[in-house]
């Protein structure tokens, strides 16, 4: 591996060099003056004073050579439609969804909250706030109204773009009365609402004059040509927000030019897609995969990149492989727990259509078990990379890099620290270096790396506070996570640290679902807990204190409490916070000082020894949590 190890070297020894020579693969309206601004740790700013466009660099740059090969390609197994567009369409239609935006009141600097579904519109608002040099701030499609609007009211958004609805196995999940509500419980609820009305919602209400329906307002700005806006390297693209162990999303903000360059390195080096090719990243544009390696990252590389609504085995565990097939994929990107679902299927899916245009498969957004890292590799013959990164690195911290060495994989292991990161195992106690096969903390030493997270959305405090302050003696960014290498360098992730759970490769925090489950008014109190899931990584599992106990004396009435509390986590969250379970319990385990034993809960839901309980103030308490598991079955 010595070639890779030179070259990640040289990355954190030579910075501007190096970095320099990667800034080559964007296009620069402005040349930076200075690679690296690290004057006020622990911000860095990258590339200072060049001017670039993100929508730029992904389709006007592309419109001489390749015109009209296609860009996007969007394919809904739920609506039964598929449609292609040119670099040149695409151009068309971003430049029409930004000059709509303008007449909107939309500028420079203005944030625009994308509440959508996996259509090319999405694609097309996106790229648009990219051209205007508006700050997009996309959600997650399947997020309550009161997640909305918490939102809302930390991006204060000029305006809102949604559609009338999504659909998830065949059914449709209505999205205009979740952001009615959500405005209504904002304080800071944009002027204009600007909906793509699919006809999944014939019913659906408007507000007159707040609500702009798309295809009408589209057929005035048919041929609107709008220039792209030269911002300067460290501004603002866009904001997505993150859970975090307080209720309050963090909204981590990613810049431009560090953005775009280390996405076209990445492009170039790690996922080895080349120009003209095809890239199948199956994710959400809610989540940070969708952001940079469905939207920006294959485009920027000039390459085609698919949009796909839908799930991995409807009409049928073979629908992704067809996708494969007919677009000639080389590289596609998923998450293990669609692989541990593929898994379950009869393995003549995989054997039906011809893939031999797939060069890899990257998995990443959870821990890649072993026997899944095995299976998919023999059934595929083809390197499987498992790589593991955050939202707020907005690109790989650990992978195999075959763009500069092709290591050998290791089954389970994310290989190697990417270049520009550099990494280390630091102890919990005194933050020194760990030894090979000591679990220890995995944290970067600043500055992070073009592409990082430049800070949390207008709260410097909080991205210090919460990112760099782990260790008293040394200001490193954590990533909350243990980790062990061994002894041929290999990196293997062995969860997290604090209360964040990764739920099929979706974090969220487990304060944030204590608080939907404590909004049912017979709660007294919670504790939810992320326990390992064979399918999923990890679900949550709650444990909740009745105000009124009476109700729980027979099994009906607890599994009517029960019912009712997950209402309330869908309604608040959504049914991606819901628990696995409620057990009802009459005290939590707590010390003396008032904390709640959460890792003794969750070994004890695992099947684990629950720990030191030297502090436990009623040990009555942690036997109400075995007794409730076992009526249910351990982790049920």
């Amino acid at each position: 591996m010595g070639k890779y190890q030179d070259f990640h070297r040289r990355s954190i020894d030579d910075k501007d060099a190096f970095w320099s020579e990667q800034a080559r693969l964007v296009h620069w309206h402005k040349p930076f003056g200075k690679v690296l601004d690290y004057s006020r740790p622990p911000f860095a700013k990258w590339f200072v004073g060049g001017e670039t466009n993100l929508c730029y660099n992904a389709i006007d740059r592309h419109l001489e050579a390749r015109g009209d090969q296609t860009a996007l390609v969007y394919i809904s197994t739920e609506v039964d439609e598929e449609k292609s567009y040119s670099f040149r369409e695409l151009h068309a239609e971003v430049n029409r969804a930004a000059a709509m935006m303008q007449s909107l009141g939309v500028k420079k600097g203005d944030r625009v909250i994308i509440y959508m579904p996996m259509i090319p519109e999405a694609c097309f608002a996106i790229l648009a706030c990219a051209r205007l040099g508006a700050v997009h701030s996309v959600v997650f499609g399947g997020f309550a109204a009161a997640s909305l609007a918490a939102r809302i009211d930390d991006a204060k958004p000029k305006l809102m773009i949604t559609a009338d609805g999504g659909s998830r196995m065949g059914k449709a999940v209505l999205y205009k009365s979740l952001v009615d509500e959500s405005i209504r419980l904002a304080q800071f609820p944009p002027e204009k609402v600007l909906i793509y009305q699919r006809g999944l919602d014939t019913k659906m209400p408007t507000v007159a004059g707040r609500d702009v329906d798309w295809k009408e307002f589209a057929a005035n700005h048919a041929k609107a040509e709008v220039p792209c806006a030269w911002l300067e390297s460290s501004e603002p693209s866009y904001i997505l927000y993150t859970s975090g162990t307080t209720g309050k999303p963090k909204g981590v903000q990613r810049d431009v030019g560090g953005y775009a360059v280390a996405l076209a390195s990445s492009m170039k080096l790690i996922y080895c897609g080349n120009p003209g090719e095809t890239m199948f990243t199956t994710s959400d544009i809610g989540w940070v995969v969708g952001h940079s390696y469905i939207i920006y990252g294959p485009l920027i590389a000039g390459m085609t990149t698919i949009m796909y609504e839908g799930v991995p085995i409807r009409p049928d565990a073979g629908i992704w492989w067809q996708i494969v097939e007919k677009y000639k994929a080389s590289v596609m990107f998923s998450a293990p727990t669609a692989i541990r679902v593929l898994k379950k299927q009869d393995p003549a899916y995989l054997s039906k259509y011809d893939v031999s245009s797939l060069r890899y498969l990257y998995l990443a957004g959870e821990p890649l078990d072993e026997p899944t890292h095995v299976w998919i590799s023999q059934a595929l013959k083809i390197p499987v990379v498992d790589h593991y990164w955050q939202t707020e690195t907005g690109w790989p911290i650990l992978s195999a890099v075959p763009g500069v060495e092709k290591t050998p994989i290791k089954f389970g292991s994310p290989s190697f620290p990417v270049y520009g990161y550099d990494l280390h195992l630091l102890r919990e106690a005194d933050a020194s270096d760990a030894d090979i096969d000591e679990k220890a903390v995995v944290a970067i030493a600043p500055p992070l790396p073009p592409g990082c997270m430049t800070t949390i959305w207008g709260d410097d405090e909080r991205f210090v506070k919460t990112y760099f302050s782990t260790f008293s003696t040394k200001q490193v960014y954590s990533t909350f996570d243990w980790g062990i290498r061994d002894k041929d360098g290999y990196y293997f992730i062995l969860g997290r640290t604090d209360d964040v759970i990764n739920v099929a490769g979706h974090r969220l925090g487990t304060r944030e679902i204590e608080e939907a489950v404590n909004m049912h008014p017979n709660i007294a109190e919670c504790a939810v807990v992320g326990v390992e899931d064979a399918l999923k990584g990890q679900m949550p599992l709650a444990f909740a204190v009745a105000k009124d106990a009476s109700k729980l004396d027979s099994a009906a009435g607890r599994t009517a409490l029960e019912k009712e509390v997950m209402a309330t986590v869908d309604k608040q969250l959504g049914a991606i916070g819901r628990p696995r379970a409620v057990h009802f319990v009459s005290l939590l385990p707590k010390t003396r000082s008032g904390k709640t034993l959460r890792r003794s809960i969750q070994a004890l839901a695992e099947g684990r020894d629950p720990g030191d309980l030297t502090t436990i103030e009623d040990p009555s308490a942690l036997q109400q949590i075995r007794d409730a598991l076992g009526a249910k079955g351990a982790a049920a």
